[in-house]
């Protein structure tokens, strides 16, 4: 077996040694629940009878007790593209139970948002706290203790973490995430990406665009470039929580349909009455964490996991922070690009070798642990794909070598030396960028701000043409606190037509601006955040006037305001505008009040549990 590599076991060792009074407290906690009433055998008749009142023909079963019974918390709508499959999902796994003895019932259901459809729109400001709702109605829906085992239908970008955050409460359970795929190759993202261009400098109309969208976003599945929602189905990959080799399976193939049977099935394997028991709480550990994160800058994946991967990891009492993220990049190479960080998108990834590629060259490399506990057997069986023969699921060995090799590299010849992933600090605080799609010459970018408090002030300015200039972008008062920590993504079609006239530019705010920032240095998830904290202290970035010298650099990890040390002293930081009310926002201030910085994954509800736990 090939060494770790010592950065990775550094930071792994980094990562148990922090986090072990909480780890060991959350190992307790679940060792208890299993045997302090969360199980059917401990309901009382009226209890257990409400439980299994509507199950026909598997009532017997669940009133006997004797099988494994499946809780599906289901994140379904038919709104949203990527969860659309899952309509027929439940009926499904519970005629794929009764094939191995077992019973399956709809423990609940649970949001799922949808950040393309609410990109630059209010109901943004919903998005990152539907993670917290998410993982709560995972709570509720398996509190009801009628399960030994749970399969979770989630996808997309807060939804998968939603789920685990929840899942882990009752991290007791074996726990399997069942994708269901992106949809086919639309139009090409590059091209999408021209037309989106041509609109922002008004070169086209919004019916061309809407053409150019409509023929991107065609059917049912995940959108195909790779952001959160992809960059979640390569992490559950990688922390062992899929069946080996399902995350872009297309929808409504056969061999989808099989890989969702072998789910069924292998749940009903490592329950806690076999000879092979796998609770999540003991697959999610640190070396599952680091895995994820490993995945995650070896593909170019979605910025947003610096929040939520932080955000599952606290859910099981681990704590990585964007130190760790930071060294792990410098460690791992970048083999894979994937749109926007290249021309193809995740389909064209999974038929270069895809994911199965990925783990096996990490593996051998000594870049990745092998020795985590997963839900379809050993690390090294991720290291392959799925087919069907004569209508059979089998796996077959990973291609040995790429068979597109602009989209998916060795470790031997990667894309870059490092995952692109680097942590900024200094008088404005700490903050992330991504490089893996930024020109090198651009990863410094020094020159006067401009600030706004809204995203829509920048499209304004950028109208009328004030931002044709070397520009800091500043965009504050966007943090959890804030005002929910919203995507700033509609701002990328303008970043980008400043960039192609020449000028250097970059985007620093507090803000959120995805897994599908691009070509534009974005320096985000800023923190502390503008707006002030509890103990009434503003975050630097209040403290920035427009015409400050800023400098961002990705090379030596810099995000400082060149301001002398007396003048920022004395200034008073800028009044936060007042939140902004309707689309049900109010409802959500709870969530803002309590939220923490984003670097813990600006979550109210971890926050809030760490002080009773």
């Amino acid at each position: 077996m090939t060494d770790l590599h010592p950065s990775i076991a550094a930071v792994t060792d980094r990562i148990i040694a922090r986090s072990a009074p909480r780890r060991a407290a959350y190992l307790d906690l679940m060792g208890r629940q299993r045997e302090a009433g969360t199980n059917r055998g401990n309901l009382s008749c009226g209890n257990l009878a409400h439980g299994f009142a509507a199950s026909g023909e598997d009532k017997p079963a669940i009133r006997a007790g004797t099988e494994m019974n499946i809780g599906i918390v289901t994140a379904y709508n038919d709104m949203l593209s990527a969860h659309q499959p899952y309509g027929r999902y439940p009926e499904q796994i519970k005629l794929f139970a009764r094939e191995v003895g077992a019973t399956a019932q709809v423990a609940g259901g649970v949001p799922a948002m949808c950040d393309g459809v609410t990109q630059g729109q209010a109901g943004m400001d919903l998005s990152l706290f539907s993670r917290d709702n998410i993982a709560q109605g995972t709570v509720i829906a398996l509190s009801h203790a009628m399960f030994e085992g749970a399969l979770l239908l989630g996808i997309c970008d807060k939804i998968v973490p939603g789920l685990l955050i929840g899942a882990l409460r009752f991290g007791h359970l074996p726990t399997i995430l069942v994708p269901a795929g992106p949809m086919p190759s639309g139009l090409a993202n590059k091209e999408k990406q021209r037309v989106r261009q041509l609109y922002a400098e008004g070169k086209v109309g919004r019916d061309e665009l809407l053409e150019a969208e409509a023929a991107s976003y065609h059917g049912a599945g995940t959108c195909t470039f790779y952001g959160t929602a992809n960059s979640n189905q390569m992490m559950m990959e990688l922390m062992g929580l899929h069946i080996p080799g399902s995350a872009f399976t297309n929808p409504g193939t056969k061999l989808r349909q099989e890989l969702t049977r072998a789910a069924t099935h292998r749940i009903a394997r490592i329950g806690w009455d076999g000879d092979d028991y796998r609770p999540l709480a003991r697959c999610i550990d640190e070396k599952a964490i680091v895995n994820a994160a490993i995945g995650l800058l070896a593909t170019g994946g979605s910025t947003n996991h610096a929040i939520h991967l932080p955000a599952i990891a606290r859910a099981a009492g681990i704590i990585i922070d964007w130190q760790d993220f930071d060294e792990l990049s410098h460690a791992v190479p970048l083999l894979a690009r994937v749109y926007p960080n290249g021309a193809g998108d995740v389909n064209n990834f999974h038929a270069a070798g895809g994911i199965g590629y990925v783990v096996r060259e990490l593996l051998g490399a000594g870049l990745l642990h092998g020795d985590v506990l997963t839900v379809g057997g050993t690390m090294a069986d991720y290291a392959a794909e799925p087919m069907l023969v004569d209508d059979e699921l089998h796996w077959r060995a990973s291609p040995a070598k790429s068979r597109d090799d602009t989209m998916l590299r060795p470790v031997a010849a990667p894309f870059s030396p490092d995952g692109g992933m680097r942590l900024l600090a200094g008088n404005l605080g700490r903050a992330i960028i991504k490089t893996s799609a930024v020109d090198k010459d651009r990863w410094t970018i020094e020159a006067p701000c401009r600030i706004f408090d809204d995203q829509n002030q920048v499209l304004t300015a950028f109208k009328a043409g004030e931002l044709d200039r070397d520009v800091v972008v500043v965009v504050r008062f966007q943090g959890p606190r804030a005002n929910g920590m919203p995507e700033l993504h509609k701002l990328t079609p303008a970043l980008g037509v400043l960039q192609d006239k020449g000028f250097r530019v970059a985007l620093l705010t507090d803000g959120r601006m995805s897994g599908a920032s691009g070509k534009v240095p974005a320096v985000i998830h800023l923190s502390p955040e503008a707006l002030p904290g509890p103990d009434g202290v503003s975050g630097p970035l209040a403290y920035l006037k427009d015409g400050d010298i800023v400098r961002v650099c990705a090379v030596n990890g810099e995000a400082v305001a060149l301001v002398d040390e007396a003048e920022w002293a004395a200034r008073s930081p800028a009044i936060a505008p007042p939140p902004a009310l309707g689309v049900g926002r109010e409802l959500f201030a709870l969530f803002r009040h309590h939220a923490d910085e984003a670097e813990k994954g600006g979550s109210a509800i971890l926050a809030a549990m760490e002080t009773v736990v």
